[in-house]
């Protein structure tokens, strides 16, 4: 999307992995000036986390994107979803899981003049995309709301579901081709399990 001035417009790009980030990108970087944004407190344990931002940092580099590192959240992480760690995945935790990291990535857009926030979370076939997207304009409306008199300045979030078009499928074929660690579970510590 471009502005007036014919520049596109920037996109604060939540990935939760590189390799839902691969195919991901693809589908926006045409329309946006995108930043990779990083913010997952839910990985556990700490070495499969260390694994996943080494990949994402690896991966942005080697394709020349720009990204932005959130490190910090576990303890609010904690304190939000494990009062459902007995709720199957997909449940109210993953829920909780997707409001707090699609909120962090709505703040640090506002924050960093960002004009859009999305997330590469609706790749997953394990993922809801109707309900991270309606999470997504809650946070967007709440931001508005809270905004009395700048809002204009605040992100609008982007609905997307990156699975349509074989998405995921793009995203297997990708990490085969870029050799992307895959992980096999969501990433905390209730799916790990």
């Amino acid at each position: 999307m471009s502005s007036l001035d014919g520049k596109k417009q920037k996109l604060l790009l939540h990935a939760c992995c590189a390799p839902c980030l691969s195919a991901s990108i693809l589908e926006v970087l045409e329309d946006f000036q995108v930043t990779a944004y990083f913010f997952n407190p839910n990985i556990h344990p700490q070495e499969e986390y260390k694994k996943r931002l080494d990949e994402f940092i690896s991966f942005c580099k080697k394709m020349n994107y720009d990204y932005i590192i959130q490190e910090c959240g576990e303890a609010l992480w904690e304190e939000e979803c494990s009062p459902f760690f007995e709720e199957k995945e997909g449940g109210k935790r993953c829920g909780k899981c997707f409001e707090m990291r699609l909120l962090q990535t709505a703040k640090c857009a506002k924050e960093q003049g960002y004009d859009w926030f999305c997330t590469t979370l609706t790749i997953s076939p394990h993922k809801n995309s109707i309900l991270i997207n309606k999470i997504g304009y809650e946070i967007e409306n709440a931001m508005e709301i809270a905004s009395d008199t700048d809002f204009q300045n605040n992100p609008k979030f982007l609905e997307k579901n990156f699975k349509k078009k074989d998405g995921f499928k793009k995203s297997l074929q990708l990490s085969k081709e870029n050799g992307l660690f895959r992980q096999n579970y969501c990433g905390c510590r209730f799916s790990f399990r």
